[in-house]
């Protein structure tokens, strides 16, 4: 059990350590998979703003995300329509045995 005080102590750091972090736990392609799996109908500008990234890199990240299947990008007049397939498994080695949908559902996931 970890004990309460050492809990808030590593709260701290991190919330006054936050504003200079230069890495994540999600990566930008989780993190577009995300907002594309909330936000099915938002254009890469959107995307891009959101995440803070470039409309490029977002545009590489729809296109390397299509390529691997797990999302579906479908034409809607002048707009682009995605959606994800939650049923993949995750592309690391050792994280095969968890499926997208797990990790959209802790992402979406209220704090308390």
């Amino acid at each position: 059990m970890i004990d309460s005080n050492f809990s808030k102590k590593i709260t701290e750091k991190f919330m006054s350590n936050n504003s200079s972090a230069k890495w994540t736990f999600i990566t930008n392609h989780g993190l577009v998979l995300s907002y594309i799996f909330h936000n099915s109908t938002s254009t890469a500008r959107e995307i891009a703003n959101y995440i803070g990234v470039t409309e490029r890199t977002t545009h590489k990240i729809i296109s390397d995300l299509e390529d691997a299947g797990y999302i579906v990008r479908q034409k809607t007049g002048r707009r682009n329509y995605y959606i994800v397939d939650p049923q993949l498994p995750l592309r690391h080695h050792t994280k095969t045995d968890i499926m997208v949908e797990d990790l959209l559902e802790s992402l979406t996931k209220e704090s308390n």
